[in-house]
């Protein structure tokens, strides 16, 4: 019993953050590339000088950008999305 529950500790421990993150980065990047590609290519994302510098940014420029290009995406929509680039590009914590 005990070996278990260190094993389980262990796991959760080594977990990386981004993993705890709602969302499905699966289909963050499925509306990447359905929506996000048209105004911009992925150099945005991994450029020395990026907006970008935190989560509590991303997810902004994620809304701001949803709202710019018209689109209507629902919360969870958007969350994956936010995963999706935190995960390939930013890995904040």
């Amino acid at each position: 019993m005990r070996l278990t529950l260190l094993i389980y500790a262990t796991a959760a421990i080594a977990l990386p953050a981004h993993a705890a993150m709602p969302g499905d980065s699966a289909e963050g990047k499925k509306l990447h590339d359905a929506n996000c590609v048209s105004c911009h290519n992925a150099s945005v994302y991994t450029r020395r000088d990026r907006q970008v510098n935190s989560l509590s940014a991303l997810n902004q420029q994620v809304d701001g950008c949803v709202h710019g290009a018209h689109l209507t995406l629902p919360p969870d929509q958007q969350q994956s999305l936010v995963k999706y680039l935190n995960e390939q590009f930013y890995k904040f914590k």
